[in-house]
């Protein structure tokens, strides 16, 4: 169960509901944050009638083309496509999902947020620790520094 708290909860004088958001982009790997971001933006969603949009970017190498045919990476995609629209289902909600070619999945990321007018960008983060310390890897970290709308990172527990 994910708790939202309201701004009210907190304190916080606003006009406007918590989280209101009407356009949420969630992307996707092969991870189980992921699938938790996708259950959590579906909770967010439905409170304010709003669209989740799914996507996972396809990291293309420099020396192939952007439009290369990447059959095996594709299929996978597809099948974490088909994994964040059954745990939408779950939560009673439909989203809708694409499947992105990028040099880079942080600025793919964002970029599909303004296309989409996204109000928010919900991420799911693994909890990984190199060296000691908590580690936030190079596509959330690109999209916490860029995006133009609010970004909301969940977190994994540690293990």
């Amino acid at each position: 169960m994910i708790d939202v708290f309201s701004r009210h909860e907190r304190n916080v004088k606003s006009k406007e509901s918590p989280l209101a958001f009407k356009s949420i982009l969630v992307p996707v790997s092969d991870n189980e944050a992921s699938m938790m971001a996708v259950e959590f933006a579906c909770t967010v969603a439905r409170r304010t009638r709003g669209k989740v949009h799914v996507v996972h970017v396809i990291e293309v190498r420099r020396a192939l083309p952007l439009d290369a045919d990447l059959t095996s990476e594709a299929q996978r995609g597809e099948e974490i496509l088909t994994l964040a629209e059954t745990a939408a289902r779950k939560q009673d909600f439909e989203v809708e999902g694409d499947l992105l070619q990028a040099r880079d999945a942080g600025h793919a990321i964002v970029d599909e947020a303004i296309e989409r007018q996204a109000d928010a960008i919900i991420v799911g983060v693994p909890y990984r620790r190199q060296y000691g310390d908590f580690e936030l890897s190079k596509v959330p970290s690109h999209v916490l520094r860029t995006a133009p709308c609010e970004v909301i990172l969940l977190r994994m527990p540690a293990e």
